[in-house]
């Protein structure tokens, strides 16, 4: 009997949450007498000159679930735009005799999958991934959980030594284009202001808005800024300006900018921290666990049955399969209208 290939791989960011899918579709695939190729540093060990894998098994995969990060590395390699990219991932995909390939990733690493199910008929499926929870299609993406349990377990410490010392204090999270974790994330900590990119700021206003707190009594204040806000005619700050694969710009900054200013107009003691990558690392929260699984054990239903060129989607409370193209559409966004309050930089009070 001739053996049966399938290959995953992740790209992009890594998070928490990776390990747990990557278990579940070794696991299942192999129940199903496939066997599973691991290929390294996402698209990059699937377009190098000579195929980048390791072979796995459900022996060698068996406690990668409580890991953070993800066994197999990752990369933001575009293959559309390395010289002879696609040529080399279709030479590779040969070689490695892969029946089909499963994509773990984000809008970049999926558009790619999406592109090569459309252009090239290649038998991939596609996995959501990303701690930003900005991918249209789905309503939950791998690693957002964790990320928010960090921001949140973070606030948490600094609120005792911003109540010590009677400050205030600027806390940057990532997001670039959506303030899921911001919003998210400032809720679960209690943070008394959250700034987004889905909507400018006034510098006045924030600085009015904690002012008012202290002359109530509050000792301190926590401000929750995505990575991507920016102040009404003002551009996002930056961190360099050299681009990835992907043609995205570092962003980092604004919560020293905002801080500084907060200080010098607001006469506040303010200071600001930047959680970075901190907020990817560590081990998968349960949810993460229970949804790699759940999204790892769909993607090789998927193969079995043949329904290439879909995503592994969580909607309306349930897992389905939608069209992998989706990921190429507008990017999942706060919804000002039911879940921000523009006028006191905070979440909704109104949910119903």
């Amino acid at each position: 009997m001739q053996t049966k290939f399938v290959g995953i791989l992740t790209g992009g960011g890594d998070c928490p949450g990776l390990n747990p899918a990557i278990k579940a579709i070794t696991q299942m695939a192999e129940e199903f007498g496939y066997q599973v190729l691991g290929i390294q540093d996402g698209w990059k060990g699937l377009s190098a000159p000579a195929p980048q894998s390791i072979s796995l098994d459900s022996k060698q995969v068996c406690h990668i679930d409580r890991q953070g990060g993800t066994i197999l590395g990752t990369s933001r390699t575009n293959p559309y735009k390395l010289d002879h990219g696609i040529e080399q991932l279709k030479t590779n995909w040969q070689k490695l005799k892969l029946e089909a390939l499963i994509a773990i990733g984000g809008e970049d690493t999926l558009g790619v999958a999406a592109r090569l199910f459309d252009e090239e008929k290649l038998a991939v499926m596609g996995v959501p991934k990303t701690i930003d929870f900005d991918l249209p299609g789905t309503d939950y993406t791998l690693g957002f959980e964790s990320a928010l349990h960090v921001i949140m377990e973070s606030i948490d410490r600094l609120r005792s030594t911003a109540e010590s010392h009677a400050r205030i204090f600027v806390v940057e999270v990532m997001g670039r284009h959506a303030g899921h974790l911001a919003l998210q994330g400032g809720i679960a900590a209690g943070a008394q202001v959250i700034l987004i990119p889905e909507y400018d700021f006034e510098i006045d206003r924030v600085v009015s808005l904690l002012q008012e707190r202290k002359k109530q009594g509050n000792r301190y204040s926590i401000v929750v800024v995505a990575e991507g806000a920016k102040a009404v005619g003002q551009q996002e700050n930056l961190a360099g300006r050299e681009k990835d694969a992907f043609g995205h710009i570092r962003l980092g900054g604004i919560g020293e900018y905002l801080a500084d200013s907060i200080a010098k107009q607001g006469n506040l003691e303010c200071r600001s921290v930047n959680l970075s990558h901190l907020q990817r690392g560590g081990a998968p929260v349960a949810y993460d666990r229970r949804m790699g699984f759940a999204f790892g054990v769909a993607s090789v239903q998927a193969v079995l049955a043949k329904q290439y060129g879909q995503l592994v989607s969580f909607s309306d409370g349930k897992v389905v399969l939608k069209n992998l193209s989706l990921v190429r559409g507008p990017i999942r966004c706060v919804k000002l209208e039911t879940e921000y309050d523009e006028a006191n930089y905070r979440a909704k009070r109104s949910i119903i």
